[in-house]
């Protein structure tokens, strides 16, 4: 089973201790707090004027995704012709789950905020992923009744020591007002890493990783659900995931991450 909010957010002593001392500090007063710590940008640290963003120049750099885009899956297209449009791989191999956002291609910034956030113990980095997440899937999260991250296995959880996918979603639903399922969806199979492996390979390897535990079906069933995560690459674990979520009962899931892998990034 997924682990406590708690046990999601473990972090180093070290950035527990500054988290806790911007904490006090913001708590006697913005502006000596803003004194101490002056706000930097999440990515290159310079200084800025908005705490938790991005510097104008790496904001310029950020290869954000906008329409136009399959609705289904989110690629976006070079040339906008109007209407709402569906990519070729959309229609021919339509996805389990119903549409997929994301914030920006996975290219440059995204993927050094995504990898610092995922294996650098930045944890901080949520605040400034998820709140782009909650404004790219703002239709997303119109509709949707409940929000819920893509789990680790409780081995993968022990020794990375949180879930990157649980502190966004977590942010996502802060920002959204929705609700949000820690331990809805569990992954029942230890998997090797996705990295290297073909689309094929990604399938198989996924194939029955996720469940939805008995005591939690009346939490998914009938509703439409949000699977977060932080990267996108070819859909076969947010796949894998809504599978279980609609064998379980789950109305609708739909996708939203950080960045997805596009072919052309």
């Amino acid at each position: 089973m997924d682990a406590t909010p708690d046990e999601h957010c473990e972090a180093p002593l070290a950035s527990r201790a500054l988290a806790a001392a911007r904490s006090f500090a913001r708590r006697g007063g913005s502006a000596f707090a803003d004194l101490l710590w002056p706000p930097v940008c999440a990515h290159c640290r310079a200084a800025t004027s908005i705490p938790d963003g991005l510097c104008a120049r790496c904001w310029s750099r950020l290869a954000l995704i906008e329409r136009p885009y399959c609705e289904r899956l989110g690629t976006p297209f070079a040339l906008d012709i109007g209407g709402k449009l569906l990519s070729p791989e959309a229609i021919a191999n339509p996805p389990v789950f119903d549409r997929a956002r994301a914030v920006a291609r996975y290219d440059d910034i995204a993927r050094s905020l995504t990898h610092r956030q995922k294996y650098g113990d930045q944890l901080h980095l949520a605040v400034t992923m998820g709140t782009m997440m909650a404004a790219a899937g703002r239709e997303l999260l119109a509709e949707a009744d409940a929000i819920l991250p893509i789990p680790l296995h409780r081995f993968r959880l022990w020794t990375r020591r949180y879930n990157q996918a649980a502190l966004l979603a977590r942010m996502v639903a802060k920002s959204s007002g929705k609700s949000l399922l820690l331990d809805a969806l569990i992954r029942v199979r230890r998997t090797r890493p996705q990295v290297g492996l073909t689309r094929a390979e990604r399938a198989a390897n996924l194939a029955g990783a996720f469940k939805v535990p008995a005591d939690r079906r009346p939490a998914v069933e009938g509703r439409r659900l949000l699977l977060i995560d932080d990267v996108l690459t070819t859909g076969a674990t947010v796949s894998a995931a809504a599978r279980a979520l609609r064998r379980a009962g789950a109305a609708g899931v739909d996708v939203l991450t950080f960045a997805r892998v596009t072919v052309d990034a």
